[in-house]
């Protein structure tokens, strides 16, 4: 059956429950008209809101990111990064690494996953009968998705998942409590990719690991162990714990404005539309993009940002801009208009915008399909939150449901 959709009140992004946090910077005194923040490495950036100054700044070779990924670096981090991360670098080095799997993340790249990540979520709600009502959709179903998905890409096996998981769960939270321990397990992870990539520990054949070690010597120079592994830490902690999140917030949001959740039943061929409206919408943690640093002076439609000034280009505010999107704040779930920029733009978009997409959406459609009637089996106002820097979402999705025949 399909019904209108503006027949229902509007929803609100700001009604549901905990779902946008608190800045992880402060406001500072403009400077030449442009807004400036304090970022917790306590520079100063300036701050570009508006979509179309975002956009345009995103793909502006002369804002650069690898400075930021310094010890004196301007970041929303406690700590620097690895070098050979994709998301610290810049032109003609990005370019280089990631091409090496471009491929194999475009849309018709990831397409042939969509079995698999059916199978899972069909695999996974049989449990919930087994722990009935107030059963927790996020530890039993959700969790396992993207992980399980994300091993069969990489030729990971499944077991290995608990050594990983809680590391990359710490890295993606990235709290400033521990500084010492946090590097732990984020060298713990980057030890464990190591050792996958250079075969002291085994890897499943025609996973990504694999195919990118034996075409290591097509890249120009061959690509070297840290670069491997600069390359798959986006993969295995991005296609993970990343998806997850948005996963579980996209589907929280639905439940918590349960009219939501009955347009998509009713209207199950507007998801993959739904799930761009809730990507715009929905921040993955507390920042939306990284610092960039202007190599020279940047004059643009936001006025001129001198060389050497630290650059924050909020793609989450430019998400709600009202001159890109109207009435940016209500959900439509049929929203028609402009590329939303959750996943970046230009050189550093997300690489793995396509599998997530695909995730969210299927995970979604089996759900509409085979619990048509789920409810969150509390108020959305009493779910626990896991709070970070990247990974912030639900901690548990209690839900309950009516079988239907």
């Amino acid at each position: 059956m399909t019904i209108a959709l503006h027949t229902r009140p509007p929803v609100l992004v700001t009604q549901i429950p905990q779902l946008d946090a608190a800045p992880q910077y402060r406001p500072a005194e403009p400077s030449g008209g442009i807004a400036r923040i304090v970022l917790p490495s306590g520079h100063l950036a300036y701050h570009l809101t508006r979509y179309e100054h975002v956009q345009q700044i995103l793909t502006d070779a002369r804002a650069i990111r690898s400075p930021c990924n310094a010890e004196d670096g301007a970041s929303f981090l406690p700590t620097i990064t690895p070098a050979e991360m994709l998301l610290n670098n810049d032109a003609p080095f990005h370019g280089r690494l990631r091409k090496v799997i471009a491929k194999d993340f475009s849309p018709a790249g990831v397409a042939e996953l969509r079995e698999r990540v059916v199978a899972v979520t069909q695999q996974r709600l049989e449990l919930l009968p087994q722990a009935g009502e107030g059963a927790d959709l996020f530890g039993l179903v959700l969790d396992e998705v993207p992980a399980t998905v994300d091993c069969h890409l990489l030729g990971i096996d499944l077991a290995d998942r608990a050594y990983y998981r809680p590391l990359s769960h710490t890295m993606q939270i990235a709290s400033d409590e521990d500084v010492p321990e946090l590097l732990r397990q984020f060298w713990a992870v980057y030890g464990y990719l190591t050792d996958l990539v250079t075969g002291a520990r085994p890897t499943l054949p025609g996973g990504l690991i694999q195919r990118l070690v034996a075409g290591r010597e097509e890249s120009e120079p061959p690509l070297n162990d840290k670069e491997l592994v600069g390359i798959l830490i986006g993969v295995l902690v991005g296609g993970d714990q990343n998806i997850l999140t948005v996963l579980t917030k996209a589907l929280y949001t639905l439940l918590a404005a349960p009219g939501l959740w009955q347009t998509l039943v009713d209207n199950p061929a507007l998801i993959p539309t739904a799930v761009e409206e809730l990507l715009r919408l929905i921040p993955l943690g507390t920042i939306s993009t990284f610092p960039r640093l202007a190599s020279e002076d940047i004059d643009g439609p936001w006025g001129l940002i001198p060389a050497g000034s630290a650059i924050y280009a909020d793609a989450f505010a430019a998400n709600r801009d009202p001159d890109a999107f109207a009435d940016p704040l209500v959900i439509r779930l049929d929203r028609q208009g402009p590329r939303h920029l959750q996943f970046g733009y230009g050189m550093h978009n997300c690489m793995g915008a396509a599998l997530a997409r695909l995730e969210i959406t299927t995970v979604l459609q089996v759900l509409v399909e085979r619990l048509p009637r789920l409810h969150l089996a509390v108020p959305a106002a009493e779910l626990p939150w896991v709070h970070g820097i990247i990974l912030r979402r639900p901690a548990r999705l209690p839900v309950r449901w009516t079988v239907t025949h």
